[in-house]
């Protein structure tokens, strides 16, 4: 085994993230043997049988025992009972990381579930996905030319992040780092609250007496702007929960401009719809 390869690599949530880092990571060479663990053995099994894992782990125990580098894919909600679990069975040379899309709130889990946040784990979000779940949509290249934000702590220790880093950059990633803080007050704006908005048009709309005629004729700006509305409702509970206070705070200021827009429509103000639509595709244009 080579220095930048690790032994076990033990996916708890065998799902389109993990699934598909279990992929990419087999896919580099950058473990020998892929452990899975989740709630559906149904689901695990279709893992192996698509050769996402080489390995079913039939409890929380079996998963942490073996593993050189624990990846905790499930929604953040499950992290802190799936650590509690695991307490007394981590091997002393384990890298424990997240992919979790908050990372305060996942913090706060680790520490409660284990009296501490130790040095060993890394608050990691892989900026990539797509609206569809399961293992079935694992995609080996999924993270090519993605970002993954990396939230150590003061204490995390340095070899640990490194180890985290060397996987993420194994599998194509770009890797940067970010306060914990810094990287929710982020997410909440640039993901958490353009997913409630895709959720909010789709059910605004299915309530309206025209709804037939809506969905039926809505073009392919409608199904691009709600593409994300397909997404697993479980997990956007979740981070939605877990990042309250950001999200509220971005939804707070969209609240605000979209009042001004709402004005600047029924006063026929051409002026401002010019140069906020003028502004936004500079914005956009320039961002893709």
């Amino acid at each position: 085994m080579s220095e930048s390869q690790e032994k076990v690599l033990s996916i708890l949530g065998v799902g389109l993230i993990g699934g598909s880092l279990a992929k990419a990571a087999k896919s580099a060479g950058l473990c020998q043997k892929v452990v899975g663990y989740g709630r559906c053995l149904k689901s695990l099994q279709r893992a192996v049988d698509l050769g996402v894992i080489d390995q079913i782990a039939c409890d929380v125990k079996t998963a942490f025992e073996s593993a050189d580098f624990v990846v905790l894919a499930t929604p953040v909600g499950a992290i802190e009972p799936l650590l509690k679990q695991a307490v007394g069975h981590f091997k002393s040379n384990v890298v424990i990381t997240d992919v979790g899309s908050t990372k305060g709130s996942v913090v706060e889990a680790v520490r409660r579930a284990l009296g501490e946040v130790p040095g060993n784990f890394v608050p990691g979000h892989p900026i990539a996905g797509t609206e569809n779940s399961g293992v079935e949509y694992a995609d080996a290249k999924l993270f090519d030319g993605r970002r993954v934000i990396l939230t150590p702590l003061e204490h995390t220790d340095p070899d640990a992040v490194s180890r985290v880093r060397r996987m993420w950059e194994g599998v194509g990633s770009i890797v940067s780092e970010m306060a914990v803080n810094h990287h929710d007050e982020v997410l909440a704006a640039t993901s958490h609250m353009p997913h409630m908005l895709a959720y909010l048009m789709v059910d605004t709309l299915s309530k309206m007496d025209a709804r037939h005629e809506i969905f039926k004729y809505a073009a392919s700006g409608f199904r691009d702007f709600t593409r994300i509305a397909s997404s697993d409702p479980v997990m956007w509970r979740d981070i939605c929960l877990a990042n309250s206070d950001a999200l509220l705070s971005a939804l707070e200021e969209y609240s605000s401009e979209i009042m001004q827009l709402r004005n600047a429509i029924e006063a026929k103000d051409d002026e401002y719809l010019m140069a906020l639509f003028s502004r936004s595709k500079a914005v956009r244009d320039q961002f893709c």
